[in-house]
């Protein structure tokens, strides 16, 4: 009876993550370049004195589903979306470097390139991209940025060229503000040449509404069968003491 209470407890306290885990995909079903989390049950022993005594259940997060996202035209300049693998460099809160699929860009007071989230956007150079005032600006298929004369389209300055990168998806780890990172801490090469950006568009989010809807629906299933084992462990274990009180 122990162990059964055990298994049923570590199952319920494993599918809140799980629910905890589908509940934030579906929030950021309408973010851009959003990247859904994949997660899985797994079994593990409890030892005690060198001998396995129970085992008891691990919600874990396997990883994140690197599938492209739908693109959507905007019209908008500033507005990019990668085609196909590949990451837009980013400098994080903390000075480092990582990476989004949200090529939804603004400009700041200063004329910084940045993005919606007010992260600015790294150069090839490792620094930030900043345009010249009163100009409007240009995202080539390459990531060079060019500040354009609003009275003289064909006017044009390049200013830079964003850091594109396309390191290995086995090696990325997401943060906790959803940015990815290398998992050695080593900034990713760039690969503006095997990259390709496609201005005025927009990558949607890659999570399967139906899917996720029916994976929160399996879990809360799962969790009050997990309460009903514990409340019937919880009724035999009352009916055993009034056995032996009469015993006694």
């Amino acid at each position: 009876m122990d162990r059964a209470l055990f298994i049923a407890m570590t199952g319920a306290d494993a599918t809140l993550s799980r629910q905890t885990t589908v509940a934030q995909n579906l929030a950021n079903v309408s973010s851009t370049g959003y990247r859904s989390q994949s997660v899985a049950f797994r079994s593990l022993p409890v030892f005690f004195q060198q001998f396995p005594t129970r085992v008891y259940a691990v919600e874990s997060t396997t990883g994140s589903d690197f599938t492209p996202g739908i693109l959507k035209e905007t019209g908008r300049p500033l507005d990019v979306a990668i085609q196909g693998k590949g990451w837009l460099s980013v400098q994080d809160a903390q000075g480092g470097e990582a990476y989004t699929r949200s090529g939804h860009l603004q400009m700041d007071a200063t004329g910084q390139l940045q993005t919606d989230t007010g992260l600015a956007v790294l150069s090839e150079g490792g620094g930030p991209i900043t345009i010249p005032s009163s100009r409007t600006v240009a995202i080539g298929r390459d990531g060079t940025v060019e500040a354009v004369n609003p009275g003289n389209p064909l006017e044009r300055q390049t200013i830079g060229r964003i850091k594109l990168v396309n390191p290995p998806e086995a090696t990325l780890v997401r943060g906790a503000e959803g940015l990815f990172r290398t998992s050695n801490g080593v900034p990713a090469a760039a690969a503006n040449n095997e990259v390709a950006l496609s201005a005025g568009s927009l990558e949607g989010s890659n999570v399967n509404v139906v899917e996720s809807l029916v994976q929160m629906i399996s879990a809360a299933r799962q969790f009050d069968t997990q309460l009903k084992v514990m409340q019937d462990l919880e009724a035999d274990a009352q009916a055993s003491t009034q056995l032996l009180s009469i015993a006694s």
